[in-house]
């Protein structure tokens, strides 16, 4: 079966980075488009990226875009979210997402499976 299974998390101050990793099993990595979506306390779900198979395409809100790095090493079935100059406003549940398809404002119903998500705190 699909597992998504994400790390990386913790406290971090403003201004910090922190990486995050997916370990992805159950299916053919290199095949599927993966992104992160994250959700702030009391908030509804958020969009943070979107990765094509081959890793070739990224895609980003503004309010992330410059800050974070959506990658992939398909040979280790394994996504990355290096994460910089982090804000408070980045305090979230952090979610690796497979499916839906790379694109720009991809919405969180179209994803097919999801891990149990980490989370990031922002905080001095």
């Amino acid at each position: 079966q699909v597992q998504l299974v994400e790390s990386g998390g913790g406290l971090v101050q403003p201004g910090g980075s922190l990486r995050l990793s997916c370990a992805a099993s159950g299916f053919t990595f290199s095949s599927y488009s993966m992104g992160w979506v994250r959700q702030a306390p009391g908030m509804g779900l958020d969009w943070v990226s979107d990765i094509d198979g081959g890793g070739g395409r990224t895609y980003y809100p503004d309010s992330v875009k410059g800050r974070f790095t959506i990658s992939r090493d398909n040979a280790k079935n394994t996504l990355y979210l290096p994460m910089n100059s982090l804000k408070p406003g980045d305090t979230s549940v952090y979610y690796c997402v497979e499916g839906g398809g790379a694109k720009y404002g991809s919405s969180w119903f179209e994803y097919d499976y999801w891990g149990q998500g980490t989370q990031v705190t922002v905080s001095s």
